[in-house]
């Protein structure tokens, strides 16, 4: 009988382990929609101005990545033509040649 008591006990002792991590989870989880739902409030009440401003930071932003996976596949490119003209013997194309 003794057993079965302390398996209800460690069970109910997890349960209310779990339950208490899970809560602090939920309760950050909370916070952060919150701050969140604050943030998109206060960008809708800016300015045109600021509006507009805050837009072209984030198309800035989405230019130079979309620069910089063009080089890097660019790069790509390069090193596959080196490797090919190695593995033939010939000399590798430049980017104006491919």
């Amino acid at each position: 009988m003794g057993k079965i008591i302390d398996f209800f006990r460690r069970a109910f002792s997890d349960m209310k382990k779990s339950a208490r991590a899970q809560h602090q989870v939920d309760k950050a989880n909370f916070e952060a929609a919150r701050a969140e739902s604050r943030a998109t409030w206060a960008e809708a009440r800016q300015t045109p101005a600021a509006r507009q401003a805050m837009m072209q930071e984030e198309r800035d932003a989405q230019i130079a990545a979309a620069e910089a996976r063009t080089a890097a596949a660019q790069a790509r490119i390069d090193a596959a033509h080196a490797r090919n003209a190695a593995a033939s013997g010939e000399t590798a194309p430049t980017r104006e040649e491919a």
